[in-house]
């Protein structure tokens, strides 16, 4: 059994906000979000999240997935994972993260449990040319590590070692729990430290292991928003490299931004200024021009956006979008449709090869196959108190500044003459006209443009 606890009960004062600091935004979705992913990838099996400041936010965003310890006071990481006894009878192994860390991927997580089969610990570490302020991992010569030593702890000859303390471990469960009955908090802060487990695990002769990790900046730890923006630059990276892998053009990959859980099909080419975000599926075929925003979007095969804004709604295939277009609210438009200039839906349905090319606004609707909706018209939804729907069926025609006062309904192949308001629906075949009859005064322009 696999199982993980994630250590988040920490206020992160340095990010100076109100907000705790796990969750905070990174790529699109709190710190915490992307390590529950990752750690769901990787089949572990039961995740316990300790919280203290900010528990509410926490489990608001998390629901059910998780299991929950609170830690309070907060008297370390050991005493954290203290609180997560719920795992103590657990078979299997369990590995201890850091809240904070967004980028570390499921690979990692799959070496790390697989670096612990013969072993009893094993701590995630990396190499860097100066070890700096970072924790030391002190190892035997037959490659045990022996202990962790904080920097400002370390002997002169301990200040060489180049092999950092990333501060990610994997323990086998019961070996854990048996452990943490032994820690001390006989230090001046006053606190039970996790690392103390190294030299209580090779006291009990148990196996202390170390796992290289080559990329470093994967398991990275955000203090501030400073680290926040390298661990953002860092997801992004990593996003739209394994997007470009996949078959994706990104025309120009660092100035293109792509939440980690969208999904891009082959042969799609993205333009600079782009943000993807969301549960965003796009199809293959596809062109995203110069900024676009989606968000919870759907995009069928072979569709052009053209620098619009399509959130939580669907665009089906061979369909052209924008320039200027926004949809929003729940809108699906279907296959061969051309949406144009300065174009909004909302919560709306709209057939396959209708077009509304200029300057419109359609709401709460239902639009059949093979419509035209002229320049300027709009859909009257709102009375002040509620909101009506409108139905235009197959074939009709809309002409341009049109106002349909809703609830109304347009038949098949029916014409509304352009200029009208509309209050009364129109019958199958029928023309709606509801403008008044024009005349003309003789010599008046001539007169007021002289008086």
């Amino acid at each position: 059994m696999r199982s993980a606890i994630v250590l988040a009960a920490g206020k992160g004062t340095r990010m100076k906000s109100s907000l705790c600091k796990v969750m905070h935004q990174c790529a699109d979705k709190p710190m915490i979000g992307h390590i529950i992913t990752a750690l769901k990838k990787a089949d572990v099996d039961k995740i316990v999240v300790v919280v203290g400041h900010g528990a509410d936010a926490v489990k608001e965003y998390l629901q059910d997935e998780v299991t929950y310890a609170l830690q309070s006071p907060q008297l370390g990481t050991g005493h954290a994972v203290m609180q997560a006894d719920c795992l103590k009878d657990c078979d299997g192994d369990t590995i201890v993260l850091n809240g904070d860390g967004p980028c570390i991927q499921s690979e990692t997580i799959e070496k790390a449990f697989a670096a612990n089969e013969t072993h009893d610990l094993t701590v995630l570490s990396a190499v860097l040319d100066d070890g700096g302020n970072y924790g030391r991992i002190v190892r035997e010569a037959s490659g045990q590590v022996k202990k962790i030593v904080e920097a400002k702890d370390c002997s002169e000859q301990e200040k060489t070692i180049t092999e950092i303390n990333t501060g990610l471990f994997v323990f086998k469960t019961k070996a854990l729990f048996e452990g943490l009955k032994e820690l001390k908090n006989d230090n001046a802060q006053k606190e039970y430290y996790i690392t103390d487990l190294v030299e209580i695990f090779n006291h009990k002769g148990l196996s202390t292991n170390a796992l290289i990790v080559e990329d470093r900046d994967e398991l990275m730890g955000v203090n501030d928003r400073v680290d926040l923006a390298k661990a953002e630059a860092w997801m992004k990276k990593h996003i739209n490299h394994k997007h470009m892998l996949n078959g994706v053009t990104l025309i120009d990959w660092r100035n293109t931004y792509i939440g980690a859980d969208a999904e891009i099909g082959e042969d799609t080419i993205i333009y600079p200024n782009v943000v993807i975000y969301g549960k965003t599926k796009i199809g293959k075929n596809v062109q995203i021009l110069p900024n676009s925003f989606l968000k919870d979007a759907q995009i069928g095969d072979h569709v052009l956006i053209d620098s619009s804004k399509v959130v939580d709604s669907q665009v089906d295939a061979h369909t052209t979008v924008g320039p200027m277009t926004h949809l929003r609210n729940h809108t699906h438009i279907h296959e061969h449709c051309r949406i144009g200039n300065f174009v909004e839906f909302k919560n709306s349905d709209f057939n396959d090869n209708s077009k509304c090319a200029h300057l419109t606004y359609i709401g709460d609707s239902e639009f059949g196959k093979d419509i035209n909706v002229g320049c300027g018209v709009v859909t009257v939804n709102y009375d002040g108190k509620d909101k009506h729907r409108t139905v235009v069926k197959d074939g009709a025609f809309i002409g341009s500044n049109c106002n349909l006062i809703a609830p109304v309904t347009i038949g098949e192949n029916a014409l509304l003459a352009a200029g009208s308001t509309i209050t009364d629906s129109v019958d199958d075949g029928d023309m709606g006209i509801a403008r008044a009859r024009q005349s003309n005064k003789k010599g008046f322009g001539t007169k007021y443009k002289n008086k």
